[in-house]
């Protein structure tokens, strides 16, 4: 039984815990964001160092346009594992938003060190390439380069 099922008077006829994670994955597909968050934090009070769990909360609030709570979340899944690929990527473009390109660099090279390695990363691996080739280009030449 979830939360939203306690909530909303559902009985639960077993004896199985929830998944709290896999709820708030389902809630985030469903862009229910609040509640999707409220899942994830229970999933982290059942597994506090459950990286995967704070950068899905990244993803959430990145997606809810929070983006100094997203940076939050990756960090303390940093702070968990400093190699967290997701974490890396993730924090990189909201730092790269916000104009901090040089904070984004590292952040982008140590994805690339891990995000080769994973199986189905290939779009996201491109893409940080990409982006590191620019930045690097951009230092070169002092100038931000424009992809239009």
């Amino acid at each position: 039984m979830s939360i939203w099922d306690f909530i909303g008077g559902r009985q639960n006829t077993t004896d199985e815990k929830p998944d709290y994670y896999a709820e708030g994955l389902e809630l985030a597909t469903q862009e229910r964001f609040h509640e999707a968050l409220t899942s994830f934090r229970l999933a982290l009070r059942e597994r506090p160092a459950d990286v995967a769990v704070l950068e899905q909360m990244g993803i959430v609030y990145t997606r809810m346009g929070v983006t100094d709570e997203a940076i939050k979340m990756y960090q303390r899944a940093l702070e968990k594992d400093p190699s967290s690929a997701g974490a890396h990527y993730g924090i990189a473009f909201l730092l790269l938003n916000k104009g901090r390109g040089d904070a984004a660099v590292e952040h982008l090279e140590r994805f690339l060190e891990a995000g080769d390695a994973i199986p189905g990363t290939d779009r996201y691996v491109r893409h940080a390439r990409e982006t590191l080739d620019d930045l690097r280009s951009s230092e070169d030449t002092g100038v931000p380069q424009d992809d239009s």
